[in-house]
């Protein structure tokens, strides 16, 4: 299976439950690793991969207008939309909120599973 990778993505996006984190959005950083069909490189065609454009541009939107309790429910929800939506057999995400909380640099979650719910083995790099 080949990869695509999205690193260091910062969107804006309504999650938390404090009162502070209600009243607007805040930055999360997402690290993201997807599957793509093998055939993508043989044709080098865009139409036969997951386009990171519009992976990023989804994102973005998706994010900006919902609100999510906790950080994992937003985690659960990009990967199923790389699931439903665009296709990936396989996702690894590293989603964090950036400097919530005095002396912490990030707080978040890392999901990675296959689309049929198995994981697979860890990825270098």
């Amino acid at each position: 299976m080949d990869f695509i990778f999205i690193e260091e993505l910062r969107v804006q996006a309504w999650v938390g439950i404090y009162p502070r984190e209600k009243a607007a959005p805040q930055t999360v950083e997402l690290h993201l690793t997807f599957g793509v069909p093998d055939s993508a490189a043989e044709r080098d065609e865009i139409d036969d991969t997951i386009n990171y454009a519009d992976v990023v541009e989804r994102l973005r939107k998706e994010l900006a207008e919902r609100h999510f309790n906790l950080i994992e429910t937003l985690g659960e929800y990009v990967v199923g939309l790389l699931f439903d939506e665009f296709g990936a057999p396989w996702v690894k995400l590293k989603i964090a909120k950036i400097g919530v909380m005095k002396d912490v640099r990030r707080v978040g979650v890392y999901i990675q599973r296959g689309k049929d719910g198995r994981s697979l083995p860890e990825l270098s790099g």
